[in-house]
């Protein structure tokens, strides 16, 4: 499409400002199941959102088709959803900042140009080694999925911006069984160089941790000391990452709601939004807005420094845009909370009692982002005088988001990258209540 052919044409149909927004993203899908190919998918998706500004309102056209004879339908399209808006927020198009952060290291060639053949022979390789690992082994999976996000913006004011970023996680799933029990393993890594994918060690994690697991039953319900792993503080903060932004607190949907400059944790907690982290698709210089990125403490030391703003937001709180307005609202780009210096094991070993709670379920059906309560099935081992004793299942913990951060008392050095974006190390809490058998 001829922009500057679009840009014209909008102004001579009333529309003050206009802008681009193209995404184009490349995804590669590839499954190993028992030995065999299950899936391999490869897809190419290119969208294209415009925005104008006609009469103070913002009016919107989405298309994926890119051809100069869309350019009068395209007008006359937000022309006619502009007079639809009924909100009271003022319409904006960003001029753009000074500088932005040049990102070299969050797309990698090499991970694009390797041979489709050796990721499907790795995943097989990760597959026979699973299959070999242990006669209790009866289902396995293995998985690749790779992503290359490229997006580019320019508006009327001048802006022209283009971002361009790839990652791509392997791990896979086991089924494992004995003569009375059955459970499953489950993992991921997650790198944009595929030197990192270590093969037989994720595959013994995930082999491991299920096989640990046969015969797990539940704990007496009461109060115990607690460690989560990475993995499944991961899933728990992925119910509530939503709560930092400044769109949810003004629309009273946040828990963190009037509590600017306030501890709502302990000291060992530094939670940070860090749009330039190395290795991940998500990493971005600029928002969808066209507002650069910045490394943003969010909690320092335990103490709410910001919430997270786009344009919109930022105007009614009178501060300036974090760079964090995505698809029309706010969103961390990669929220991350900062490893501490604790080992894992020494975590383990500092409980009198206590559960080492290593997956849970259930996090966005069990958690109120409003209230901060939460309430999860978990599994994981029962651990006695520092030594774990025993794996548990059907058990349920519950507790309050903000007093489970007050509560922290060792953050360890283990911070990882999850499926669902978020990064986190393991944690030891206080005490919090479970209930069992």
């Amino acid at each position: 499409m001829n922009i500057e052919k679009l840009f014209n044409k909008a102004s001579e149909k009333g529309i003050t400002d206009i802008q681009i927004y193209l995404s184009d993203k490349t995804h590669l899908s590839i499954e190993i199941f028992e030995g065999d190919i299950d899936k391999y998918e490869i897809s190419d998706t290119s969208s294209l959102i415009i925005r104008g500004i006609y009469n103070n309102k913002m009016g919107t056209f989405v298309t994926e088709v890119l051809d100069d004879e869309i350019i009068d339908e395209v007008i006359d399209t937000i022309i006619a959803s502009a007079k639809e808006i009924d909100s009271l927020d003022d319409a904006i198009i960003y001029e753009g900042d000074k500088e932005y952060k040049k990102l070299d290291d969050i797309f990698n060639e090499d991970l694009e140009k390797l041979d489709v053949k050796k990721k499907i022979q790795t995943l097989k390789d990760m597959d026979k080694f699973l299959h070999e690992y242990d006669e209790r082994m009866s289902v396995v999976e293995t998985m690749y999925s790779e992503n290359t996000n490229k997006v580019v913006l320019k508006n009327s004011k001048g802006l022209d911006l283009e971002n361009v970023a790839n990652s791509a996680y392997m791990g896979g799933s086991v089924i494992v069984k004995d003569e009375t029990d059955q459970r499953v393993g489950f993992d991921v890594l997650i790198s944009n160089d595929f030197n990192d994918f270590d093969i037989k060690k994720i595959a013994q994690g995930i082999a491991d941790d299920a096989l640990a697991a046969l015969g797990a039953k539940p704990v007496p319900s009461d109060a115990y000391e607690i460690v989560f792993s990475n993995g499944a503080l991961a899933t728990l903060f992925s119910a509530f990452q939503n709560i930092f932004s400044a769109d949810a607190v003004q629309k009273n949907t946040s828990l963190l709601k009037g509590k600017l400059d306030q501890k709502i944790g302990s000291d060992l907690v530094t939670i940070v939004d860090d749009p330039f982290m190395k290795k991940s698709a998500r990493s971005r210089s600029f928002d969808d807005e066209g507002v650069a990125t910045a490394y943003k403490e969010l909690i320092k030391d335990g103490v709410l420094k910001t919430y997270l703003h786009n344009l919109v937001t930022a105007k009614k709180d009178g501060v300036s845009s974090t760079g964090n307005g995505f698809g029309g609202s706010v969103s961390a780009v990669n929220l991350k909370m900062e490893s501490g210096s604790s080992k894992l094991d020494d975590m383990i070993q500092s409980m009198e009692e206590g559960i080492f709670i290593t997956d849970v379920q259930g996090a966005h059906a069990g958690a109120n982002a409003v209230s901060g309560d939460f309430s999860l099935q978990a599994m994981g081992y029962y651990v006695k005088n520092g030594k774990k004793v025993r794996p548990v299942a059907l058990i349920t913990v519950a507790g309050n988001f903000i007093d489970m951060l007050k509560d922290i008392t060792m953050v360890g050095n283990d911070g990882k990258l999850s499926y669902y974006g978020v990064t986190t190390p393991s944690v030891k809490i206080k005490s919090m209540p479970v209930s069992g058998s």
